[in-house]
């Protein structure tokens, strides 16, 4: 193998033999370096060499890129690695490596709260219900967005102020005071945010990327266990058996059926709001009288009872789009906010103030006149059991359900003054008592 002396010249001068794919010409100065130049005019500077009795070549670089003098060097630096039995390529691919993971340990000590929970939310969300993927989306918004209905710009969620915070900062003092500071103001959706941003912690030190990132005692210290608001049940955010006719009588008496048929049917089944929102009619069977809800727990949703006046109020709703509680004016075609009709009834009334999630305790309040087994009315509203015996052994059947619930909706009725003429057809000829 004939060596030269490099020089500019020779290197400009240096060309691909015809008919061969590539040529090389070594330097007699640096052991192993040659200049490759291939048949499409592309030269670069190579190093070769022995490691344990096998050849390994190694690409320095482009000539116009690097000098005589530089190559040299980068060659022989590369023989000091191979006399002592080193592979270039192998030392390089670990140089790399190592690298590739300080920069990633650095990038996992300058990651945000808000960039890893956003990488959070991408991870889980196809586990989740809608609600539960709204759920974090609002608690960790900005704000300072248009609100869809109304006048004004949405308020930040309670997450918002740990977004910039870094993922190695989130120690447990720094929880204890973002509690303190946001309970003041919303301790319900404060104590609601904490459970999830405590879910993310979990997941976060699972990851490769984020774990240990985020101190181990967070969420454990006890100053964030000081500060977590308490939940406390709403006093009077329900119906009592003597304020059911007034109830009744005020929504039946809404110009809008949809909504008036949504507020009983809260009553009536228990729902969640959200639920009985997101009502279809291929989910409403009037045959055989059953309705499946979508459950925030349960992914095949849950059916329910369908119950005789329930029905009516369904069977006579306009069926504009697949929403059984449609609405022309909502953005994704069903009704999006009935409070204000609720609130309206309830002031002309003369009812206290009652939560659209007040219904739901209503019902479960109200069921207990009726004496319904406990275990019915978990199974109806999608509670989870309370008991290994309900948990295991107790999943009745829909007609055992029906035969309780229809009870139930018929002394609802009855304490309202409405009767009910119950025939064949979903649709009841109902009148108010006297």
């Amino acid at each position: 193998m004939a060596k030269v002396n490099f020089t500019a010249a020779r290197i400009e001068g240096h060309k691909c033999e015809f008919g061969k794919d590539q040529t090389f010409l070594w330097d007699a100065r640096a052991p192993g370096l040659g200049l490759r130049a291939t048949a499409s005019g592309a030269k670069s500077y190579i190093f070769q060499g022995k490691v344990h009795g096998g050849s390994v070549r190694v690409t320095i670089g482009d000539p116009r890129s690097w000098s005589i003098a530089d190559a040299q060097e980068e060659a022989r630096r590369l023989q000091v690695l191979v006399d002592a039995g080193i592979n270039p390529r192998e030392h390089k691919a670990e140089q790399r490596a190592v690298h590739d993971a300080r920069k990633a340990e650095q990038r996992r000590r300058e990651v945000t709260f808000g960039e890893a929970w956003d990488a959070y939310l991408v991870a889980r969300s196809s586990k989740w219900s809608e609600r539960h993927l709204r759920d974090h989306e609002q608690h960790s918004d900005e704000g300072g967005k248009a609100r869809k209905r109304g006048a004004g710009t949405t308020v930040a969620g309670p997450l918002a102020t740990l977004r910039p915070i870094k993922l190695t900062e989130l120690t447990g003092e720094r929880i204890a005071r973002w509690l303190n500071s946001e309970t003041a103001a919303r301790p319900t959706m404060t104590a609601l945010s904490y459970r999830l941003l405590r879910a993310f912690i979990r997941w976060a030190a699972e990851t490769n990327e984020f774990g240990g990132t985020v101190p181990a005692d967070a969420y454990k210290a006890r100053s964030v266990r000081d500060a977590v608001p308490r939940a406390r049940a709403k006093e009077n955010d329900c119906l009592q058996r003597e304020q059911l006719p007034a109830w009744f009588a005020g929504v039946r008496r809404i110009q809008n059926p949809v909504i008036a048929a949504y507020l009983q049917a809260l009553l009536i089944t228990g729902a969640r709001r959200e639920e009985m929102a997101a009502l279809k009619w291929v989910d409403v069977d009037f045959q055989w009288r059953s309705l499946r809800i979508a459950d925030k727990v349960e992914e095949a949703g849950r059916i329910i009872p369908l119950t005789p006046y329930l029905a009516s109020l369904l069977s006579v709703l306009p069926r504009r789009n697949k929403w059984v509680f449609s609405s022309p004016a909502a953005a994704d075609g069903k009704i999006a906010e009935p409070r204000l009709a609720h609130n309206q009834v309830l002031a002309a009334s003369g009812l206290p103030h009652l939560t659209l999630h007040g219904l739901r305790r209503s019902f479960g309040t109200l069921s207990e006149w009726s004496e319904v087994p406990t275990g019915v009315v978990a199974q109806i509203m999608g509670h989870k059991p309370s008991a290994i015996a309900e948990k295991h052994y107790r999943r009745r059947p829909l007609d055992l359900l029906r035969m309780y619930h229809d009870k139930l909706e018929a002394q609802l009725l009855e304490q309202a003054g409405i009767q009910a003429a119950v025939g064949e057809s979903p649709n009841l000829s109902l009148r108010v008592v006297a």
